[in-house]
């Protein structure tokens, strides 16, 4: 016999509380509910359950294809009806432990009325007869009901077994939610009723803030203190527990059980009474009446990242019809109902864009170095496949959780320091607040809806501290962002997105009222944020331009592409002081979801994005990462591309192919304050022409390079030791490279990655320590092209090292898209990295101690 709480309650085991149906929250009791499901004093505590995210005043029925609600369907089949049962009786008892509390909740709201009404027809009243019947307004006849409902259901957990019936109390509970719609509608009268009489009599504010409840019998907490205000937004908190609760008993009653009609019957009841409450009361609608007495609506919310006393803080911004309020989530026990706490407003009629004292300095924004962001990437793709594979293992999923745990932890890390584009709003008291966003996309986004807002009637208005925690209690329903972009978030089944190489071909635009310097950056989502990948030339004073440029877009698990279009702004006079950058203005934007049927077939694919009355052409298709790493020789071996590079240089009597030294030079003298030179794409068919220039030595070549784009060139160097049949460093001094960097004793590593480097044969050296010598110099000039030596060995690493498809395909383990990209990559870029890092490499002084070391690998 299970120990029973006071009111008979069955104990829960913590492994009980795991189910994942458990949907029914019981917030508001302010429990010791710790992180592993105890007490402060070690016992169990009844399980704690966080609320679905859809399930909230506004219900998210399942719908048939002609939109009518439909039931749930039964899980259960066969041998299975046993266990569907037990699980019905956890639901159950789950369900029980949160109307326990509930109780206890409505009574401590119920203590003070009754002395509020006796002290009413004395010669010293609190409140009067009319302000008590306002406020407490059906809170006897809600308790009522539930209690009834209570100690009907109790004595069925008892005595459980398959027979059991609680179908007809959940049916008598829905028919009963007139009483709710009655609370309801007069739910922001009593608030505000409440409010008043807080300021005007202390006696009754004292009362007020100070509400006894009482806890769980088996817990050894007696009573929390909690306001009258949270307490009346229980029963609107509860509006939709019951008809959770009943699908989830759908889903474990079989259909022949005496339960499943009468169960189908009170979720219908419940279903047509909640959207008849959505529509008269649409929480996104009608979260507090504004100043106007109009009904203010949330039209957006995201996170986002704010500068807050020099540090960076993740908060949930959310965008009223009237206001701007910034808030984070309160840190609660795990299952326990979040709320957020708000942290600043800023009503829009005393919002602006400028800076009112010009001399105001802007904060220093803590950017952290490029490579600390994608060292952690990596790091995140390891541990993704790690998941994958012990997914796969027989005993890996204990092990599973805590990758997954510290993965979301990576994840959040660099959600938190990737951002570094600043938007920064102000009040008319002069105060500012910073945000850093990852991408114009989204700065552009947020400017624009609070604008057009702006240019309505706005009153400015100061919320009660009532007004602003109802407001804030709001958010949690109202929210259409639920969650961070993390792995963790994201459900197995869903897309992993896309790893390999996008081709998009950005055509033309139409639509320009008048003539403009235009161009486009294509972004695409890269680790749950958005990053710029490739920017079209400036096309001069048209209203039509015709681009015709391709670009080769690598993508790291993505599933959307988007394309700005600007207007470029030569006025130095523009300078903005957040970014101390010319701010180009943004005539539109728009993205696609690249999908995954769509995008890889082999044909170029053709869309349209509309913008702002602007459309853009463009077209795409995808190849996959195996298929575009692969090595493959050329078969005309008179060119330079795809051949052996010993072969081009014995042709060429050089030590360094042309091609290498030809575009290191034109980068140097051109492109090395380039910001992200080597990281932003080139335009492919430059690139493209480039190649073949060089593959049939044109004689033209050098003023083909003098006119070309300098990322086109910095792309052609990165193609040509792509493209090698064999990586620069060699397919068979591959493993004792993965091997020398991860030696932990500094002498060992040296004399060993020193030892490999004289292995190799003499045009990999002298082109290797060439190469090696020109990132250095770029590396020199990091604060103005923001390309560090970790940058650039993240963008060359691989393609010096990584292995041609014979040798990779010797081991047999890769099994992903997601796994060849994070394979072994780590070392790759650390290997270009120790050799960027070290004191200059000299040929001669390498050779001359050739003599004291064995060649032999």
């Amino acid at each position: 016999m299970e120990p029973l709480s006071a009111r008979g309650l069955p104990r829960l085991s913590w492994i009980d509380t795991l189910y994942s149906n458990f949907n029914y929250n019981t917030d508001g009791y302010e429990g010791d509910a710790g992180e592993d499901g105890k007490s402060q004093d070690g016992s169990e505590t009844l399980p704690f359950i966080d609320e679905s995210p859809t399930m909230s005043p506004q219900l998210c029925a399942p719908q048939g294809p002609d939109g009518e609600t439909v039931s749930p369907t039964p899980l259960l089949a066969g041998g299975d009806i046993e266990k569907g049962l037990e699980m019905k009786r956890l639901v159950l008892s789950g369900f029980l432990a949160s109307e326990e509390i509930y109780i206890n909740q409505l009574e401590a709201l119920l203590l003070p009325m009754r002395p509020l009404k006796a002290t009413a027809t004395t010669s010293q009243p609190v409140l009067t007869i009319q302000q008590v019947e306002t406020i407490f307004y059906k809170i006897q006849d809600i308790f009522e009901i539930h209690k009834e409902f209570y100690d009907a259901l109790l004595p069925s957990i008892q005595q459980w077994d398959e027979k059991v019936t609680v179908g007809h109390l959940f049916q008598k509970l829905a028919s009963q939610l007139g009483v709710y719609k009655a609370f309801v509608d007069n739910y922001k009268v009593a608030l505000e009723t409440a409010e008043k009489c807080s300021q005007a009599n202390s006696q009754f504010q004292k009362i007020s803030e100070n509400l006894k409840v009482k806890g769980p019998k088996d817990s050894k907490v007696c009573t929390t203190t909690s306001s009258m205000e949270a307490l009346l937004y229980k029963p609107i908190d509860r509006v939709t527990r019951s008809t959770l609760v009943l699908h989830d008993l759908l889903k474990h009653t079989p259909k022949d059980h005496p339960d499943f009609p009468l169960l189908q019957d009170a979720l219908r009841i419940s279903q047509n009474f909640l959207s008849s409450i959505n529509e008269e009361i649409d929480p996104r609608r009608t979260a507090v009446t504004t100043p106007k007495g109009e009904a203010r609506q949330l039209v957006k919310d995201g996170f986002l990242v704010e500068v807050s006393e020099s540090s960076r803080k993740l908060r949930h911004v959310f965008l009223f019809t009237d206001l701007l309020l910034c808030a984070k989530m309160k840190k609660t026990a795990v299952g326990r109902h979040q709320q957020y706490e708000c942290k600043w407003y800023i009503p829009l009629a005393d919002l602006t864009f400028q800076t009112l004292d010009d001399s105001d300095a802007c904060p220093s924004i803590q950017v952290l170095p490029e490579h600390e962001i994608e060292e952690m990437k990596i790091k995140i793709s390891v541990l993704k496949n790690e998941i994958q594979k012990e997914k796969k293992a027989p005993k890996g999923q204990s092990r599973v959780e805590r990758l997954r745990k510290k993965m979301n932890e990576q994840e959040s890390w660099l959600l938190l320091h990737s951002p570094t584009i600043p938007f920064r709003i102000h009040n008319k008291h002069g105060k500012s607040y910073l945000f850093l966003l990852s991408s114009d996309y989204e700065r552009s986004e947020w400017r624009e809806s609070i604008q057009k807002l702006q240019k309505k009637d706005l009153q400015s208005c100061v919320l009660s501290s009532v007004e602003l925690q109802v407001l804030t209690s709001s958010c949690f329903k109202l929210r259409t962002v639920h969650n961070i972009p993390v792995t963790g978030n994201k459900d197995d089944e869903e897309t992993p997105g896309l790893y390999g190489f996008l081709h998009v071909i950005v055509h033309s635009a139409k639509g320009f009222e008048q003539s403009a310097n235009l161009y486009c950056t294509l972004e695409v989502d890269s680790f749950g944020y958005f990053v710029s990948k490739a920017k079209t030339r400036v096309f001069r004073d048209t209203t039509e331009p015709q681009w015709n440029e391709e670009f080769e877009i690598e993508l790291e698990g993505s599933q959307y592409l988007r394309i700005l279009c600007y207007e470029k702004c030569y006025d130095k006079s523009m300078l903005n002081k957040d970014d101390n950058e010319i701010v180009d203005k943004i005539m539109g934007k728009g993205q696609v979801q690249l999908d995954p049927q769509t995008v890889q077939s082999k044909n170029w694919h053709m869309d349209v994005i509309e913008m702002n009355g602007i459309k853009v052409e463009f077209s795409m298709k995808f190849t996959s990462r195996d298929l575009s790493l692969k090595r493959t020789p050329s078969k005309k071996q008179s060119g330079v591309f795809g051949v052996k590079i010993n072969v081009v240089t014995k042709r060429e009597r050089s030590k360094v192919p042309y091609i290498v030294r030809q575009c290191i030079e034109e980068v140097e003298k051109r492109g090395i304050d380039e910001v992200g030179i080597y990281r932003i794409s080139g335009v492919a068919t430059d690139i493209q022409a480039l190649k073949s220039a060089f593959d049939t030595n044109t004689k033209d070549i050098l003023v083909m390079l003098s006119d070309m784009d300098i990322n086109a060139i910095a792309g052609t160097l990165k193609l040509y030791f792509r493209e090698l049949p064999e990586p620069l460093l060699t397919d068979r001094l591959y493993p004792a490279f993965m091997e020398g960097i991860a030696l932990s004793d500094p002498a060992a590593k040296e004399n060993c990655m020193m030892h490999l480097l004289r292995s190799l044969p003499d045009p990999n050296i002298m082109t290797f320590l060439t190469l090696l010598e020109h990132l250095k110099r770029v590396a020199e000039k990091e604060p103005i092209n923001k390309m560090s030596l970790h940058n650039l060995a993240t963008v060359f690493g691989p393609t010096l090292l990584r292995p041609s498809e014979s040798e990779s395909a010797k081991g047999q383990h890769i099994t992903s898209a997601s796994d060849i990209w994070s394979h072994d990559v780590m070392a790759q870029v650390q290997v270009l990295l120790y050799y960027l890092q070290h004191p200059p490499i000299s040929y001669a002084e390498l050779k001359r101690n050739t003599l004291y070391f064995s060649t032999d690998v």
